[in-house]
């Protein structure tokens, strides 16, 4: 059964890290509802959803894929590209510590789990300003033993790889080429996002739905248009803080 791990968004979330883009006010009541649809959302397609309410004065708290990143047969702690997240970390380490095997990514090295794409045995690392060189190789070295193929990708222009490239399914995927080389994706279909939804192509994939950004209208119609069932839900105040939808939650299969 596939399992979904949520934070509620902190009252301090204006105070979030931001790479990319410029601040602008959040709405916090509004960011709690829009919340709620996405936890709503991906229950509608299946998921047993828990919100998790630990760290409340952490600004950057809903933003649970990055802090750790599940596996089917390990769960490793990332290092976080930034020092103003790491007091994220303990929270989901010891959330998962009953239901995985932990390992660790140890400084200097750096990662977060918004640059880690996984497709079947495959895993696409990016090389962000956020996941460096030694990042990526303490994660192919824990991940090699369990037969993944692990893929550095450079990423330029956005904050993460799944900023720019997530699947669809296993065969195809959804990108901003602008941000990072396709080429390293030459055995997948590609569906380019329109320039005017540059972060169009951060999707979560569950079965056949795929749930978008109600904003990416036209993003929306290409994937509909490719024979997918679409979910929407709106997330305008977390995309102030930089955010898409697959950093809000850590999605994980879970044996009845």
């Amino acid at each position: 059964m596939l399992h979904v791990l949520t934070h509620r968004p902190s009252v301090n979330i204006q105070q979030c890290e931001l790479t990319y883009i410029e601040s602008e006010p959040i709405d916090f009541d509004k960011a709690l509802l829009q919340h709620r649809h996405y936890c709503q959302m991906l229950t509608r397609c299946g998921a047993q959803v828990k919100v998790l309410k630990d760290n409340p004065e952490l600004a950057d708290n809903v933003f649970v894929e990055d802090p750790i990143i599940v596996f089917d047969e390990v769960a490793v702690v990332s290092s976080m590209g930034v020092a103003s997240r790491r007091a994220e970390i303990p929270t989901l380490e010891n959330y998962f510590m009953p239901l995985r095997q932990i390992r660790t990514i140890e400084l200097p090295a750096k990662i977060e789990g918004g640059d880690v794409l996984v497709i079947g045995r495959k895993v696409y690392v990016g090389q962000s300003s956020r996941t460096n060189q030694q990042g990526y190789e303490q994660l192919r070295d824990i991940l090699t033993p369990f037969n993944y193929e692990v893929i550095a990708v450079p990423v330029s222009g956005c904050l993460h790889l799944k900023t720019g490239c997530c699947a669809l399914d296993d065969t195809t995927l959804l990108v901003n080429s602008s941000w990072l080389d396709t080429d390293i994706f030459r055995d997948f279909q590609k569906i380019e996002v329109p320039k005017s939804e540059p972060f169009g192509s951060n999707i979560i994939a569950i079965g056949q739905t795929i749930c978008m950004n109600e904003q990416h209208v036209k993003t929306i119609q290409l994937v509909k248009e490719a024979g997918f069932n679409v979910e929407t839900v709106d997330i305008s105040e977390f995309a102030k803080a930089e955010a898409g939808l697959t950093c809000m939650s850590v999605r994980y299969q879970q044996a009845e």
